[in-house]
């Protein structure tokens, strides 16, 4: 199936593991081209490396951390005047802490905005002008099924993952007349080391073993196993391509079933 994504040039953030760094290799085996930032410098490289080699498209990567909004600002012109254009922007960051509200602190409040909500805003701001510009675009947030469905433990998720779903309908209806779509992707419980970092932090709060808790996530999921990086991949390059070309303001959950609403 032709996608359309060759030569296009795709930004993705928190690309150096889990659910950035699969979508990364998905959009290169379609021939796009690559901005990738994360904050862990040695990890993004390993990745850019393995892209280069295994699908030869050019990649740009910078590490810094997406809740400095100048770097993101800075980031995003480089990459502009480096390929000559901006065609896709995959926004991630990892998670708040595994948390009850009487646990959290008002500098926890202020890092789940900064990092998953605010971290959106800037990238929205510094490429949907480029975007506008060529009148193509594709702008694809990564959530949670929290954002959906509340999950009980992740209360700054919840919480905050939320007000993405407004900002995804608000520039959906916005730019929608120059051609940019906006839509996210709401992962239910997948293979990543955020999964482990809640089933750690559940255990020590319940005295289960980890391997418990993973046993209990599987198995409230109707396909009975937790999804794989490579299975959320799929659905942002399709969001990503000229197949969802009339897909705009959604969000699109990949949970193996998992949420119950309508």
């Amino acid at each position: 199936m032709e996608t359309g994504l060759r030569n296009r040039v795709a930004i993705v953030a928190a690309s150096s593991k889990g659910i950035g760094r699969a979508t990364a290799f998905a959009l290169a085996a379609e021939g796009a081209h690559l901005a990738l930032c994360a904050r862990n410098a040695d990890m993004l490289e390993d990745a850019a490396k393995q892209i280069r080699a295994g699908y030869g498209v050019q990649v740009l990567t910078e590490p810094f951390d997406v809740s400095d909004d100048a770097r993101v600002r800075h980031f995003v012109d480089a990459v502009h005047r480096h390929f000559g254009r901006i065609d896709i922007c995959v926004t991630n960051a990892g998670g708040p802490p595994s948390k009850t509200f009487a646990e959290t602190t008002m500098e926890e409040w202020d890092r789940a905005y900064a990092l998953n909500l605010r971290s959106i805003v800037s990238f929205a701001h510094a490429v949907l002008p480029y975007m506008r510009q060529q009148h193509w675009g594709r702008l694809i947030t990564i959530t949670s099924i929290a954002a959906k469905q509340p999950v009980l433990e992740l209360v700054l998720s919840n919480a905050v993952r939320a007000g993405v779903l407004g900002l995804v309908r608000s520039l959906a209806t916005q730019y929608g007349p120059d051609n940019i779509t906006v839509n996210n992707v709401g992962p239910g419980f997948t293979a990543t080391e955020r999964v482990k970092e809640l089933a750690q932090a559940n255990a020590l709060t319940t005295g289960h073993s980890a391997a418990e808790y993973e046993a209990g996530v599987t198995k409230d999921i109707p396909l009975h196993r937790m999804g794989r990086p490579e299975e959320i991949a799929d659905a942002i390059a399709w969001l990503a391509s000229d197949r969802a070309a009339y897909v705009t303001g959604q969000t699109i959950l990949v949970d193996g079933g998992v949420y119950r609403g309508l």
